[in-house]
């Protein structure tokens, strides 16, 4: 071998070695991407894989993009480098550069809207859910606690800036809830040994000849801060806070021997009030306090999931329906920065407009318990009289507020849960039914206010404490739960006013007891509210 060729030889074994050495490193990975917002809730049984089929398909372009610039980096000979006539390929040495480091962009939380999140959808696969079977037309046998396939762990909300502290948790659930109409009710129940501690729903039939109920258990017990609304149609909507300030919601409904679950979507916030029941009887509403206003959510009944549809200022609690189609609520609102109590109506059908309801005083706190939207006869609480009184009034009408002298106990609660329906244009005549609550339990409370006398009556053995309707005709319904009676119904009509004499013109004998005087309704301004008479 002559020297020339061993030279060469050389030369292409350096140069080898030297394009191996000099190899660069893989390309360091661009910073953090944008989060991934969280979209809209879905009604279930509609496309809710759309949106997120979308942001898949964005980041997978993006990503293959800088997976592509990363590999042109990382191998600048395959794109430069080539044979040269006549020798060996020349390897250039690759240009040094720096990884390119992008800043996270840091989205800012909102403080009032809570996070919508969106049910959970089941794998490719996975059985469906079963369509609601019909109402059984006779009590069906109650079944024993059966498992049912719990649904796969969420993922974890977005951490929200808190507008409000956490509410505490509830020991006892709230004793009954009745439904629009007052076919169903619905309540939570302690639960069996077999399933150790805690509480199960139950929904209630009250519009057959017999009342019975149909326990609806799934696999895990509930916690005693869940609540349980009835619909119209027979499922039973249930809150849970399954983590500190996270609310889920669910429809739950009999299917065979177990329990379906429709799940709707979930809401990250503070704090959430279910209002009562829509007259619809197919909607349900929650109030979600913030530091500066209340939001008004529908969290069942709409078309995708969980959804805002008012905004009202200030801190709202209560919730009072005053019409048969859902679309008046009156809240007890209390404007930011303090000041008394105000009962407002928001129109949910003008986007949420609010109008005053009730201004008694200035400074006074006046609360809305409970309205008839056929008389329209008004329930009111209010500390104009002094101190916190029961008070009646009409919705429109221009007299002011009364405070019959009947219901003023001192070392008593009254609480208003029933009125008297189909009384059009007739408050006066409407039955009220009341709670009374005192040192020795609790009773009921029967009152009109054209009778100004309050009938008080036993409560019957396991009266769920506050539940109850009236029918037309004057009867009440108290429900009621007892070991040899765990789903019945106790009837009570309401007694017969004595009529008020007329008033005298003093020319009765001497012997005539004198009668009692009639009230006639002044401006709240010229009541003489605390009984004293002027000097002199």
């Amino acid at each position: 071998m002559t020297a020339c060729a061993i030279e060469d030889m050389t030369a292409g074994v350096a140069g080898t070695a030297a394009a191996a050495g000099s190899a660069p490193e893989a390309a360091e990975p661009d910073g953090p991407a944008e989060p991934v917002k969280p979209r809209a809730a879905g009604a279930p049984g509609g496309d809710p894989d759309a949106d997120g089929e979308g942001a898949a398909g964005a980041g997978a372009s993006e990503g293959d993009t800088g997976a592509g610039a990363a590999e042109a980096e990382a191998d600048p000979a395959a794109s430069s480098a080539g044979p040269r006539e006549g020798g060996a390929p020349e390897v250039s040495a690759p240009e040094a550069r720096a990884p390119e480091v992008r800043a996270p962009e840091v989205e800012a939380p909102e403080v009032r809207a809570p996070q919508v999140r969106a049910p959970e959808v089941p794998a490719p696969g996975a059985a469906a859910v079963p369509p609601l079977p019909p109402m059984p037309s006779a009590p069906p046998a109650v079944p024993s606690v059966p498992p049912v396939p719990s649904a796969p762990p969420e993922a974890p909300a977005r951490t929200v800036e808190a507008a409000l502290p956490p509410a505490p948790s509830r020991l006892v659930p709230p004793a009954l809830t009745l439904g629009a109409g007052h076919t169903y009710a619905a309540r939570l129940t302690p639960a069996g040994e077999a399933t150790g501690p805690g509480w199960f729903p139950e929904r209630w039939t009250l519009d057959g000849p017999e009342p019975y109920a149909v326990p609806l258990p799934l696999d895990r017990p509930e916690e005693a801060a869940s609540d349980v609304l009835p619909l119209s149609d027979g499922r039973v909507l249930i809150r849970r806070e399954v983590a500190a300030g996270r609310h889920t919601f669910s429809l739950l409904y009999p299917t065979g021997p177990g329990t379906g679950e429709v799940p709707l979507g979930a809401l990250d916030c503070p704090e959430l009030t279910l209002l009562p029941p829509s007259p619809d009887g197919m909607s349900a509403y929650a109030l979600l306090p913030g530091k500066r206003s209340t939001g008004v959510w529908l969290v069942a009944g709409g078309a995708f999931g969980p959804e805002q549809v008012a905004d009202v200022p200030g801190r709202c609690s209560g919730g009072v329906w005053l019409d048969r189609e859902g679309r008046l609520l009156a809240l007890d609102r209390q404007m930011p920065g303090g000041g008394p109590v105000k009962a407002v109506v928001v129109d949910l059908g003008r986007g949420g407009e609010v109008t005053p309801l009730l201004q008694i005083a200035p400074e006074s706190n006046d609360r809305l318990l409970l309205a008839d939207a056929d008389s329209g006869l008004l329930l009111v609480r209010s500390d104009a009289p002094g101190h916190d009184r029961l008070g009646w009034g009409v919705l429109g009408s221009c007299l002011p507020v009364r405070f019959p002298e009947c219901l003023r106990a001192p070392d008593e609660t009254l609480t208003p849960f029933a009125v008297q329906p189909g009384q059009m244009l007739m408050p006066e005549s409407c039955a009220v039914a009341l709670r009374i609550d005192g040192a020795g339990g609790s009773w009921v409370g029967l009152w009109r206010p054209a009778g100004r006398r309050l009938h008080q009556f036993a409560a019957p053995g396991g009266w769920l404490a506050g539940s109850g309707f009236w029918t037309r005709e004057g009867v009440l319904h108290l429900p009621y739960s007892q070991e040899d009676a765990p789903c019945a119904v106790a009837l009570m009509e309401a007694p017969v006013d004595e009529p008020h004499p007329a008033v005298t013109t003093g020319t009765h004998a001497s012997g005539a007891t004198p009668p009692r005087g009639v009230c006639t309704p002044v401006p709240l301004g010229q009541a003489p509210l605390t009984g004293r008479t002027a000097p002199g």
